[in-house]
């Protein structure tokens, strides 16, 4: 179609430009012409007289020009000498008459049957002191369009072929850069159907193509990356659940085959599966909370919450747990730091997060919490200092049972999933949830969620 289109439009437009040579060009410089000569044959003749001498100088005009001449005394004279019609009118007629006694010339110019010719034409009158005496007609036959422009043929097909050669160069180069392309991206996208995102595009320009090339490249990336965290998330789905599973059905078949020594080793038995039993339900209710959080099916409750006070309730929760691993903890806070939000989830945040801080804090440490603000933000800060955590592992802190102990050691507990939980709910109360962590400073968590304001308030 663009070369249909191409080639359309420069037939229109050279029909358009021979046309405009030939009407407006060569035709206007005929008329101008035929006007000059006229009014110059015309001038001769002023208050004179139409003798013989005059007539044969007219006559050797005619031969040595490319006008055609007529001097003539009377109007019926020269309708004698130029007996034919101009555009199916006669070439003279009343009005023309009177132009022509008012001393203005007359232009005419029309098709003439027995010439099979247009021509362009002039009358000029000749006139002494009081009256017309005589009528100077001159008059050319117009060459065909094809005879004008013979002579400039070789230079339009010069010029016709090289816009040719350059018209397919464009083309070919704008099917070079569009269409091939788009059909690598077609390629490519039946690889990334059939599960295949390793490949990747070439970038070749930076226009609209090359951008949309970038971005197919960028979905591809994505989708390889969800695919891999997919498979991991599958994986750890099954490590998790085996786990439990594997101590449950074990401990069933010691207990139907009476492989035990005394009721106390049996309930024992029955101790661990019950555990391995509440951890299945734990994982199972975990997955479902962390799913409606992320699908936006959970309603936050928005009321005032004292952040303050219920930081001081949470962390007395973790009393025992801070002597048994002899944790010294410090605490400052701001007290009247207040945030709109569902307390239940914010008591879920702080748990999750003092939790995390305990377990993975070595014996005889310290678990620092500072609670203060940032303009209109709350901000609550927990660092302990455990193991550094790679900048690798900070950025999937998060994923659902992600877990930097890679060994999955079952003495510190936990799914991976606590923090996932935590960051939706931050998000859910439009805050921000990160983690840094250094030699220096330590492992150090952060909250931060807006505080309550007067249109909160209102």
């Amino acid at each position: 179609m663009l070369i249909l289109v191409s080639i359309a439009s420069t037939i229109l437009f050279s029909f358009f430009f021979l046309h405009f040579l030939y009407k407006d060009l060569y035709l206007d410089s005929i008329r101008e012409s035929v006007i000059y000569q006229g009014e110059n044959t015309a001038s001769h003749y002023h208050y004179g007289s139409l003798n013989e001498e005059i007539i044969e100088k007219i006559h050797w005009f005619n031969i040595v020009s490319e006008y055609e001449v007529l001097v003539v005394d009377t109007f019926d004279e020269l309708q004698e000498y130029f007996p034919y019609q101009i555009g199916n009118e006669s070439l003279i007629n009343s009005e023309d008459k009177e132009t022509l006694s008012q001393g203005n010339y007359i232009l005419k110019e029309g098709y003439v049957k027995e010439f099979d010719r247009n021509i362009v034409g002039a009358m000029f009158p000749i006139q002494n002191e009081t009256e017309l005496i005589g009528i100077v007609y001159i008059y050319v036959p117009l060459a065909a369009m094809q005879e004008v422009f013979e002579g400039s043929l070789p230079i339009l097909i010069l010029a016709g072929t090289i816009f040719f050669i350059l018209l397919l160069v464009i083309v070919n180069r704008i099917r070079q850069s569009l269409f091939k392309p788009l059909t690598d991206m077609q390629a490519l996208s039946k690889e990334v159907a059939e599960g295949n995102y390793s490949s990747r595009l070439p970038l070749t320009s930076s226009d609209e193509v090359g951008q949309l090339a970038d971005a197919f490249n960028l979905m591809s990336s994505s989708l390889e990356e969800q695919e891999k965290r997919k498979k991991e998330f599958l994986s750890n789905v099954v490590h998790e659940l085996r786990t439990p599973l594997t101590y449950i059905a074990g401990y069933t078949q010691a207990l139907k085959q009476h492989l035990y020594s005394s009721k106390e080793e049996a309930d024992s038995y029955l101790t661990t599966i019950e555990k391995e039993t509440d951890r299945l339900n734990k994982i199972v209710h975990d997955l479902i909370e962390l799913n409606h959080l992320e699908e936006n099916l959970y309603v936050i409750e928005q009321e005032p919450i004292a952040m303050a006070q219920l930081l001081y309730d949470t962390v007395d929760l973790f009393k025992i747990r801070f002597a048994q691993k002899e944790i010294q903890h410090s605490m400052k806070v701001e007290e009247d730091v207040i945030i709109i939000g569902d307390i239940k989830r914010m008591e879920q945040v702080l748990y999750n997060v003092m939790d995390n801080a305990i377990k993975y804090s070595p014996l005889h440490s310290e678990v620092l919490i500072d609670l203060g603000t940032d303009h209109d933000m709350m901000i609550l800060t927990v660092t302990n200092m455990g193991h550094v955590i790679d900048k690798v592992d900070i950025q999937r802190i998060g994923e659902r049972f992600y877990r930097t102990d890679k060994a999955r050691n079952r003495s510190t507990g936990g799914t991976g999933l606590g923090l996932s939980i935590v960051k939706q709910i931050v998000t859910l109360h439009n805050g921000t949830f990160s983690i840094t962590s250094d030699n220096q400073n330590g492992t150090v968590v952060t909250v931060q969620i807006p505080l309550l304001s007067e249109e909160n308030s209102s």
